[in-house]
Formats: structure tokens, C-alpha cells, sequence
């Protein structure tokens, strides 16, 4: 202990410069937007890539796992293929859910938080590949998150699984509408909630994303009714809905363009300045 002390006294000038040098560079960055941006884009790069390192060394020993997937899924399409009376007939799928395959970048998770608060997850594609903020994150199952921030080679994801994420989605039989919220607890489960009282609730219902969102295409899937709570004070629902997705164990995902939101956005900007 009187080593430890003689050492800060020795070097009492040194530590008293280097902790004035990092308050200085803190003050800078909270202060000044452009190097804030660019120190978030450099920590964007270098987490990005430890998580990929982490990512490949968890994929390496899930291979067996991921190839009795495969093989399930082999399966299942041979049997749908088999049973097709003529497959000259097939359908061919070009879209997910009315979007275009040319508008849609596949992404791959390489690290997912879902234990706290805000979780946020990040992808192995960014600016590079056209990604930007505010786009819509989908897969196979239903939504993801949306888009946060991105550096050249990667980019973040404010979860569904995020007390800020505030998603437009609605009743898929009536149509109602309300926000989509988490109240931090659940992995498995997320809130409607602002749904009005005369619209017809049940357990079951399905939710899907509404069209009143310019970042998700309407109809993406998102989960089920499991619990149906009234607010007798203000007339509205909140809904206990249970996800489509496992927000625990997410591999590819799908980055959804949209080529009207910046008109969408900045018209509905100068709306707000006429008013």
C-alpha cells in the first residue's frame, strides 16, 4: 500500500495531465456534434469487428446445430416440392411481404443484447452496403428493430427489445391502430398500446406492422394477442403481445430500403413549419 502511495505522489503531475487531458477530450466530444458522430462511428468499427471475431468462434462450434437446421429445412421444402402436382407451376418468390429482393441487403447478427434496458444489436453490414439510419430490420419470423447508427462496415439496431423503440403497427382483422412499445421485462413479449376501446380484441389476434410508418412496408408480421388490459381513465387498450420472433437467437436479418422516406420525412417537415 505505501508503494501505491509513493507512486501517485511521484507521479502526482503525470496522473494530474492525463486525467485533465481525458476531461478536456470529454468535454469536446459531449459538446460538439461532428466529434461526437465520429468518435460513435469509430467505436461502431472497432466493437464491430470483436463482435464478428466472437461471432465466428460461437458459429464455429454451432455448426452442428445450424446443419441439423438446414437439413430439417431440406426436408420440409422436398415435401412441399414432392406433393406439387405439376412443378412447372411453382411460384417463384420475389418479394418478403410486397418488398422487392433489389431493395432488401442480408446482414448477419454478429452480437445481440436482450438482458437490459436499452438492447441494441449489431450487424456485419453498414454504410458501405447502403445501410442508414432509420431503416426497417426484418427476418423470416417478423420485425427486428430499426436501424440506429452505422460506420463503414457495420451498424447498430435499436431492438424491439429497447424501452425508446416506438413502432406503428396494428390489429391485422380490423385495422385499429396503436404504438408499439416494451415495457422491459419480457423478451418474449412487447406492448400495443393507444388501441381504442371499440376496437374488437381477443386473444390470438395477430399484429402486424401499420401503414402509417414510413421506416417498415405495411402487414410485416410481429406476433399475437396473449393478454388484453383496459385503462378505464382513458378509453384504450394495452395489449400483451407475444412475438413471432425469438429476440434470444437472431442469425440473418433483412435491411429494408426505402426510397420515399427521405421525401415522406422532409415533406412532412415543411408541413410542420406551415403550421
Amino acid at each position: 500500500m505505501q508503494q501505491i502511495f509513493n507512486f501517485i505522489l511521484k507521479n502526482s503531475n503525470r496522473l494530474l495531465f492525463l486525467l485533465l487531458l481525458v476531461l478536456s477530450f470529454s468535454l469536446t466530444i459531449q459538446s460538439h456534434s461532428y466529434h461526437k458522430s465520429k468518435i460513435i462511428s469509430s467505436a461502431n468499427f472497432f466493437t464491430g469487428g470483436i463482435y464478428e471475431k466472437i461471432n465466428n468462434i460461437d458459429e464455429y462450434f454451432g455448426l452442428r446445430k445450424q446443419n441439423e437446421e438446414l437439413a430439417l429445412e431440406n426436408a420440409r421444402l422436398k415435401t412441399l416440392l414432392f406433393n406439387q402436382k405439376d412443378t412447372t407451376k411453382l411460384p417463384q418468390i420475389d418479394t418478403i411481404r410486397g418488398v422487392k429482393k433489389t431493395d432488401i441487403i442480408v446482414s448477419k447478427v454478429i452480437h445481440n443484447s436482450y438482458s437490459i434496458q436499452e438492447n441494441f444489436i449489431t450487424i456485419n453490414n453498414g454504410a458501405a452496403s447502403g445501410i442508414k439510419p432509420n431503416m426497417g430490420v426484418i427476418n423470416s419470423a417478423g420485425i427486428v428493430g430499426i436501424i440506429d447508427k452505422t460506420s463503414k462496415n457495420y451498424a447498430t439496431i435499436i431492438s424491439v427489445l429497447n424501452v425508446n423503440s416506438k413502432i406503428n403497427a396494428k390489429i391485422k382483422k380490423s385495422n385499429h391502430f396503436g404504438s408499439l412499445v416494451w415495457n422491459g421485462k419480457s423478451t418474449g413479449f412487447v406492448q400495443l398500446i393507444d388501441v381504442p376501446r371499440l376496437a374488437g380484441v381477443r386473444k390470438g389476434d395477430t399484429i402486424v406492422t401499420g401503414g402509417q410508418s414510413i421506416v417498415f412496408p405495411e402487414n410485416i408480421g410481429i406476433g399475437t394477442i396473449d393478454k388484453v388490459y383496459i385503462d378505464n381513465e382513458t378509453n384504450y387498450y394495452t395489449l400483451d403481445i407475444k412475438l413471432f420472433n425469438d429476440m434470444t437467437n437472431l442469425g440473418h436479418v433483412y435491411v429494408i430500403k426505402n426510397k420515399d422516406a427521405d421525401e415522406i420525412s422532409n415533406l412532412e417537415n415543411q408541413n410542420k413549419k406551415d403550421e
